[in-house]
């Protein structure tokens, strides 16, 4: 590499890494839940694969980050690409139970790689070229706004496909009979999220470079994962702030979880037919995304308005919170009205977590050291996917109602009540002279440090 990139052609390529890589999410968000449902996957045990995905991404995020930190964020960035190439193929034509349960686990371990390599890549080149004092946030907004707009976008294709395909000479059922049903129309989606995975692998391998690391072999590597482990472990122990973080994450995945799982069904009971339903979740989730999109657009300048980013976070997850527990209200009742509390609702959640996430993120980036921000950043999804995995077991064993809802709204209160208590100022400055970053040992013969 002749140089660090500048920032603004750095922004520039981060942000498209984060379109393509959750565009495929994005087209299998409505599609998916309605899909697992048409194989005659009952709701317990498709709320049994979505902890099998949220359980291995808890059990592979710190090693993984680790690995970004030691082998490199674009050599795990295109690992994760392939395995979710291979995971949405799976599950797009998988009918057993099986493969289904590996697709699941497969996308889980995609998931656990791509955490934070992207954003710690961002990082990196912007503080390379403008030193540690570079203003993060703004870039991060981009990248999280750019994310919300996609998975809107996705979300709307991936459910309006199905419903296409239906329509007129119906090519759906051609389709279908032509695979002898392997291929149905709610599985279109998510092949062609797999596609999208081979311009993610062939952009991160083309358009991140990154600066070169001396040769570690893959035995230290694994002989490091158990420090990396307890020294991720031990991040939010050391720090006031960082523990925040993380557990607010989790009060996120827990909330994400629950309009997950619950939300389909809503929506294809209030239509009555799977393809339609899926097209309405899908205008639902896109008018979710632009919600966050814009909350993460005025993040910035929520956290300015707020006074800090800590009070930017309790009042965004306090909206939020408010929203989930007015979908919990508004369970089971039926008529325009109820239906409007509920769009309401919807919209709140997703609009108090844009604003959460780069202030929450700014908070992290600003408390670890920079070689181990994938570490840490692992942390945080680490929290997030194992709350979020037990919330969606309770969710699945609940009865229908006002209860499943209410359990990830009270779950969300309480992570914004963390943040009613303000930390003790590190330094006049966030950046000029703060206390020592949070460290946690990384593989062998690598310095110690978190990623954010």
């Amino acid at each position: 590499m002749n140089g660090p990139l500048d920032i603004p052609t750095a922004r520039r390529r981060y942000v498209t890494v984060c379109v393509l890589f959750w565009l495929p999410l994005g087209l299998s968000l409505a599609p998916l839940i309605l899909l697992l449902t048409e194989r005659g996957m009952t709701t317990a045990a498709i709320a049994g694969l979505f902890a099998a995905h949220s359980l291995t991404v808890a059990a592979l995020e710190l090693p993984t980050g680790g690995l970004a930190d030691v082998l490199g964020r674009r050599v795990v960035l295109v690992a994760a690409g392939l395995l979710n190439l291979t995971a949405l193929a799976l599950v797009g034509l998988g009918s057993a139970p099986w493969l289904l349960g590996l697709g699941m686990v497969l996308m889980g371990a995609g998931r656990a790689l791509s955490s934070g390599p992207a954003e710690a890549w961002y990082v990196d080149t912007v503080h390379a070229d403008s030193g540690p004092g570079a203003d993060l946030r703004s870039g991060l907004a981009a990248g999280s706004s750019a994310t919300s707009a996609v998975l809107a976008a996705g979300t709307l294709l991936g459910g309006a496909l199905p419903w296409l395909l239906g329509r007129g000479p119906d090519l759906g059922a051609r389709l279908s009979e032509a695979s002898s049903g392997l291929v149905l129309p709610l599985s279109v989606p998510l092949l062609l999220g797999s596609a999208v995975e081979i311009a993610f692998v062939l952009y991160v391998l083309t358009a991140l470079p990154e600066p070169p690391r001396a040769p570690v072999a893959l035995r230290d590597v694994l002989r490091g994962i158990p420090a990396t482990v307890v020294g991720g472990l031990r991040l939010g122990g050391r720090d006031t702030l960082v523990r925040r973080v993380f557990l607010s994450a989790g009060a996120v995945g827990s909330a994400l979880v629950t309009i997950e799982l619950l939300m389909p069904g809503r929506a294809a009971a209030v239509t009555g037919v799977s393809e339609s339903g899926a097209v309405l979740f899908a205008a639902l989730a896109c008018a979710g995304f632009i919600c966050s999109g814009l909350g993460s657009r005025f993040a910035p300048l929520t956290g300015r308005l707020a006074g800090s980013g800590e009070r930017a976070v309790m009042v965004s997850l306090g909206v939020g919170a408010g929203g989930l527990l007015l979908l919990g209200a508004t369970a089971g009742a039926t008529g325009a009205g109820a239906l409007a509390l509920s769009a309401i609702g919807y919209g709140l959640l997703y609009l108090g977590l844009g604003v959460a996430g780069p202030n929450e993120n700014d908070i992290l980036h600003r408390r670890v050291a920079s070689t181990g921000r994938a570490t840490a950043l692992s942390v945080q999804s680490l929290v997030m996917q194992l709350v979020g995995a037990l919330t969606g077991l309770a969710v699945g064993v609940l009865r229908p109602g006002p209860v499943p809802w209410l359990l990830g709204g009270c779950v969300l209160l309480a992570g914004a009540l963390l943040w009613l208590r303000r930390s003790e100022p590190t330094s006049p400055s966030p950046v000029a002279r703060p206390r020592p970053p949070v460290a946690c040992p990384a593989p062998a013969s690598q310095d110690a440090t978190t990623r954010s």
